[in-house]
This record gives structure tokens, sequence and C-alpha cells, in this order.
């Protein structure tokens, strides 16, 4: 089973920026494409963005393009998700897992705890 782990969530005004992190201790990351879902209150999960396992190939949700950036460091076996110019609507529990890269679809059926983005207006 693999344990992942959000960090970095927290209490923002629009327009303003956040750095989440995703980590798995004990399991290597850096064979597999990882995305970042969300899901906001009263919402489905929903994917915002994905990278391939070199970093090579970057993926995002149309609404987040161009102000979020997704990267990794294999080294760290880290994922992380620069987020910046925050809207309102992007306030949500944040995810990690790995994904398929065609269907973007999560693979791991365990989920971490999430992190939670709220931005205020």
């Amino acid at each position: 089973q693999v344990h992942l782990v959000e960090s970095g969530g927290g209490l923002v005004q629009a327009g303003g920026s956040l750095r989440l992190s995703c980590a798995a201790p004990g399991r290597t990351l850096s064979s597999y494409a990882m995305g970042w879902f969300r899901q906001a209150p009263g919402k489905e999960r929903e994917f915002v963005a994905g990278i391939t396992p070199l970093g090579t190939g970057l993926y995002y949700k149309d609404s987040v393009k161009g102000r979020f950036t997704i990267s990794r460091d294999n080294a760290k076996n880290t994922v992380y998700l620069q987020m910046n110019s925050l809207k309102p609507e992007d306030t949500a529990l944040y995810y990690c897992n790995a994904i398929n890269r065609v269907t973007r679809e999560a693979m791991f059926d365990y989920w971490g705890q999430g992190t939670q983005v709220t931005v205020s207006s």
C-alpha cells in the first residue's frame, strides 16, 4: 500500500501563491507519472496537473494553465505544485496520486489525507 503525504496548503488571499509538496515515504515515485487532484465541497475530485516520470511531459486542467506549475525532484522523491495567481475557485482539498498518462486517472487506490487550500476574495 502506497502512503502518500501532501503538504503546503493554507489560507491565502486571491492573487497569492502556495507551493504544495507530495511525498511517498518508503516508496519510489520516480517510475510513475504523477498528478495533482483537487476536491471542492460538494464536487467530485478532479484532475489538476500531471507530470511524466522524467518531467518531460506536463499536463494541466485548462483553468489552471499559466497559473500552476507541476514539477518533481526524483532525487528527493517529491512532486510539487506551484500555484500562483490563486482564485477563490481554487479552494479545495488537494491530493496527489500516480496517474495513467493517457487517461489522467489515478492509479493508486489509496489516497492520502490531502492538503487544504483556501483562497479568500
